[in-house]
Formats: structure tokens, C-alpha cells, sequence
């Protein structure tokens, strides 16, 4: 999808937040994690032409869950009408689609520079879906539910089921 641009200087501003790796500006290289990148490169534009270029830090990167949408939230706070990120999950994405903030894919193992030119030329691709599921509950961080307990050996409630000393009948479990 080709994003609409006017050419007349000064009549389409707008700010475009993009995953980096280093506080590098242009040069920095994209980073593909959206939630937990180090920083964001915001760039601010003029029509085609490149007024402004700010490094935030990202402080969501150390949440010990729900960094996606605390980056969301961040990049929102800045005033960003677009990003650019190799991966979005859910949370973050429904987010910034929330406030209208068109999300793109970025193309890994290039700098900023290269994306913001890809993205005034109009060949990135807007995503219209999360491109990485959720890691909320439930994901590997589930309460135990008693697996890996009770390996007492047949010891206790005194049914004669275990496999110990005497008794019981063996593999009658």
C-alpha cells in the first residue's frame, strides 16, 4: 500500500518512530523487536524532506511483562503518526491502530536512513495485523497446576499404592 504524500513544503508534517538498536539517529541499524528495542528513532518529516531526527530511549525494553504496550504508549506520547518495526505483537498494535498510527514493516539489517527513504518512496508494507502473537498468560507462565510434584514414592494417604517397602501391588497405580 503507498502512502499518500503531498509535495507542498510545510503542508503534510508528520513523525515516524522507528525500532533501532543504538541512539545512532539515521545511522543507527533497525532493530526488530517493537516492545523491547532499545530505542526509537523519531523522525520527523516535511513532505520528502527530513527535518528533525530525536533518539528516545525506550523504557518500556525492561518491563518484566507488557513492554509492547508500554512502548505503544510511549511512541504514542511522542506524537508519531507511523512506525516502523520488524515485529509487533498484538497489544501494541491494536493500540497504535486505536490512534490511528500506521505500522510498517521494516526491513532488518538496515539503518534508519535506508527505512525512512523506503518509506517516502513508498515501498515498505503496512501491516494490517500483529505480526508476532501475543506473550501474555498462559504462555509458558502458567501456576504449576502439579505437574513435576508428588514424586513421593508411593508414601502418603496411607493406600499401599507405592512402589517402597513391602505391600503394595506393583504397577497397580
Amino acid at each position: 500500500m503507498r502512502r499518500k504524500r503531498r509535495s507542498i513544503r510545510g503542508e503534510h508534517m508528520e513523525k515516524v518512530a522507528v525500532s533501532a538498536m543504538s541512539p545512532d539517529g539515521l545511522n543507527a541499524m533497525v532493530d526488530m523487536r517493537f516492545g523491547r528495542c532499545p530505542y526509537f528513532i523519531v523522525v520527523t518529516l516535511d513532505g520528502d524532506q527530513i527535518t528533525d531526527v530525536r533518539a528516545v530511549q525506550n523504557t518500556a525494553m525492561a518491563a518484566p511483562r507488557g513492554a509492547g504496550i508500554e512502548a505503544a504508549q510511549l511512541v504514542l506520547s511522542l506524537g508519531v503518526n507511523a512506525v516502523i518495526t520488524g515485529n509487533i505483537g498484538p497489544n501494541a498494535f491494536m493500540a497504535l491502530q486505536q490512534y490511528g498510527v500506521r505500522v510498517y514493516m521494516g526491513v532488518i539489517g538496515r539503518t534508519v536512513g535506508d527505512v525512512i527513504r523506503m518509506y517516502l518512496s513508498g515501498e515498505l508494507q503496512q501491516i494490517t495485523a500483529p505480526t508476532r502473537p501475543g506473550m501474555g498468560m498462559g504462555m509458558g507462565m502458567g501456576m504449576g497446576m502439579g505437574r513435576g510434584m508428588g514424586r513421593g514414592g508411593g508414601w502418603g494417604w496411607g493406600r499401599g499404592r507405592g512402589r517402597r517397602w513391602g505391600g503394595g501391588q506393583s504397577g497397580n497405580w
